[in-house]
């Protein structure tokens, strides 16, 4: 059997009360660019089926494949491929984009982008947070957009147990300023270890600034792993297109808030250059950004 690269390192117990590990264990972790895994256990007619009798302790662990770091202080974690289930019978009887966020004290999120026909056109803004029936554990605190085509809730729900685990073998090869100027590393090191068919990962900073409206945003550096990359051996450029990820207002705890957040792909240089490309999660409508900003590059 292959070591366990993945390593437990904060607990948290249904209160969200640390009771193991830290939560600036996880921080310094996200920062280095590590994966994130969390593992929830849950009874299935407390939380699947309130009507049933079946009381089975059921345990969840799932990635969440983009992290974000705020404020150099505070972690939160997105999933960006889930599709709703029904367990244990199958997937989920309408298809949407399932955004769950979770963050380091186990404040979580949900924001939801349906893709079985023509955008809804619904209000948008706040809306009575309502919880599912028969389901004490699950405390709503906000809703938004609830008839639109991406509505969004922040809430909690007292799992039994939060454990958050962390792969962090990534290593930094290049941090370069919004400019390309290189901070830390090299392009060189980045391109000799792509050559060798390692992962890329990048964390961009300040990629959510837009977001944050008329208020200064918070600082924050977004983690995600891109998939198609190319090098222009000539001009010594570096390029990559990331995976999918929400772009959320940075805050802490990190929430969704109506028109705070939407889904992007990124394309990157190292020199600096963002594209973004970005689906309006209410209409679906795609659109286009330009922007310099800094990057740090990770390989494993």
């Amino acid at each position: 059997m292959q070591p366990n690269k993945w390593k437990s390192v904060l607990q948290l117990d249904p209160g969200r009360k640390v009771i193991g590990g830290s939560s600036q264990a996880l921080v310094d972790a996200i920062r280095r660019g590590a994966d994130l895994r969390i593992r929830t256990d849950f009874h299935h007619n407390e939380h699947i089926d309130t009507t049933s009798s079946n009381a089975e302790l059921i345990v969840e662990t799932s990635e969440f494949r983009v992290t974000y770091l705020i404020d150099n202080r505070w972690a939160a974690g997105m999933m960006t491929l889930r599709q709703p289930v029904v367990i244990p019978e199958g997937l989920g009887p309408r298809p949407s984009m399932s955004l769950f966020m979770y963050n380091q004290d186990g404040n979580q999120a949900i924001a939801r982008i349906y893709l079985d026909g023509p955008p809804v056109n619904g209000g948008l803004g706040s809306f009575p947070p309502t919880p599912p029936v028969n389901m004490p554990k699950y405390h709503a605190i906000e809703a938004w957009d609830t008839n639109s085509n991406g509505p969004s809730m922040n809430f909690i729900y007292d799992f039994d147990i939060y454990e958050f685990f962390v792969r962090d073998d990534w290593e930094e090869m290049l941090h370069a300023d919004a400019k390309g100027n290189v901070v830390s590393g090299s392009v060189r090191e980045l391109t000799d270890a792509f050559r060798s068919g390692r992962d890329v990962k990048v964390g961009v900073r300040g990629l959510c600034a837009d977001l944050a409206g008329t208020k200064s945003p918070l600082d924050h550096e977004v983690f995600v792993q891109t998939g198609f990359n190319y090098y222009y051996t000539d001009q010594e450029l570096f390029t990559t297109e990331t995976h999918p990820l929400p772009r959320v207002r940075p805050a802490i705890p990190m929430q969704y808030k109506s028109k705070g957040w939407d889904f992007a792909w990124l394309f990157l240089r190292t020199d600096g250059f963002v594209q973004t490309l970005l689906y309006d999660p209410y209409t679906l409508q795609p659109s286009k950004f330009d922007s310099h900003l800094p990057i740090r590059w990770f390989v494993r």
